[in-house]
């Protein structure tokens, strides 16, 4: 039998003054609260189409994994838990059953179900993929997950990386084994600032 495909979405609760807070700056909270619900549920909507994934939702504040009426109804949630983005990555990657993992964030508007099917199809001749996004983040991260051999192991994954900035990707690729293949996909914008959600349809991307 295949393996399960597990997907992973990096939620955060969407609470008004909590979400986008870069975004808020330019455009105001309920402005940001609104992209960002809105982006949330067209993106696990999306995901939900495809076929034979493990599709969870990995959420902090972690209370909000047991509660909250905005998640939609059949799909897990678990807790993030403590840590930098990279150990709660981590860790979603170790507690995965057998097969590929692909982790998405919550919030890029190019996130489709055909690119993370792409980012599996990749894993099948690559150890690694990774979706890049343009300020030197990224948007996907996925990992074949075959049986390690001791070339293929990755102690320091995730480790020293600097997150929300132009090194976070250039970072990350430095934890990975230097024999592991690595598979890139498409890059694609996030929306932090006002000029990112007007570039990306505006109104359209704000639910409008």
């Amino acid at each position: 039998m295949r393996p399960a495909r597990h997907v992973a979405i990096f939620a955060r609760a969407p609470r008004i003054g909590a979400v986008k807070r870069r975004l808020a700056r330019d455009v105001g909270d309920y402005a940001a609260w609104r992209y960002y619900r809105s982006e949330t549920a067209r993106l696990i909507a999306e995901l939900r189409s495809l076929r034979g994934v493990d599709l969870r939702l990995v959420v902090t504040p972690d209370g909000f994994a047991r509660r909250g009426r905005f998640w939609p109804r059949g799909v897990p949630r678990v807790p993030q838990g403590s840590g930098d983005l990279g150990s709660r990555m981590a860790r979603v990657l170790h507690a995965a059953s057998r097969g590929p993992v692909v982790i998405v964030g919550s919030d890029v508007p190019g996130i489709t179900a055909r690119r993370v099917r792409s980012a599996f199809e990749a894993l099948e001749t690559h150890d690694a993929v990774v979706g890049p996004a343009h300020d030197g983040g990224y948007w996907l991260v996925g990992f074949s997950r075959r049986p390690a051999s001791p070339g293929r192991r990755a102690p320091r994954l995730f480790r020293d990386v600097r997150w929300s900035g132009p090194h976070a990707l250039r970072d990350t690729l430095a934890t990975f084994p230097a024999v592991w293949r690595v598979g890139m996909l498409e890059t694609l914008r996030d929306v932090d600032t006002g000029a990112d959600l007007d570039s990306l349809g505006g109104p359209r991307l704000l639910g409008g």
